[in-house]
């Protein structure tokens, strides 16, 4: 089955966008210009062929007139407001969504890019579904915003799988999602602190 990994950057303090979902933060020259993180971001959509949207996601490209953000992977923005897909490439899913999510990985294939946003990550997260966390940490504190997740039902463990640091300060950190009750998730009283009764 091939993973679906929520691959997304965050500030330092957890926010993925400012409050009103633009990412004008992130786009600092010291951030972007001749930047290393940005050509490995750009390398890595080779090694997915699929990629999921929330509307509000999607619609940061539309407002810009671009209908297919990643042309070289099927997309899928999943919603019930939105009844026509803007592009014939872009299918939208509004019933089912999690059914269509366990279909997709179940298919052949390269593995699946989840872009956001923080609502529908949350929801996939909560379903078990997301494989890997992939986040690009900017030195950047915005102090409120949209969060990396949004109420989850349960704490989901991560295993760090590897790290990058670049030069202009940003970190890329590859996380495993741990199963429900993984090995070393149990909770326990901090060192030389008795037990809870």
């Amino acid at each position: 089955m091939r993973k679906l990994k929520y691959h997304v950057a965050s500030t330092a303090d957890g926010f993925i966008a400012h409050e009103d979902d633009t990412y004008g933060a992130f786009m600092q020259e010291r951030l972007v210009k001749d930047s290393e993180h940005i050509t490995d971001y750009l390398a890595s959509f080779a090694t997915y062929d699929t990629v999921l949207m929330g509307r509000r996601t999607y619609e940061q490209g539309l407002k810009v007139g671009v209908t297919d953000p990643y042309p070289m992977m099927e997309p899928y923005v999943f919603t019930r407001s939105m009844k026509e897909s803007p592009n014939p490439r872009v299918k939208l899913v509004a019933d089912d969504a999690l059914g269509v999510i366990r279909q997709l990985k179940a298919r052949p294939g390269k593995d699946i890019f989840l872009a956001g946003g923080a609502d529908f990550a949350s929801k996939v997260l909560d379903a078990g579904l997301v494989d890997e966390v992939v986040l690009k940490l900017n030195p950047l504190l915005l102090g409120s915003g949209i969060p990396l997740v949004t109420r989850l039902q349960a704490t989901r463990s991560l295993e760090l799988l590897s790290t990058k640091a670049y030069k202009n300060g940003v970190l890329l950190l590859r996380y495993a999602v741990l199963p429900e009750g993984a090995p070393g998730t149990n909770i326990m009283p901090p060192p030389g602190m008795p037990p809870a009764e």
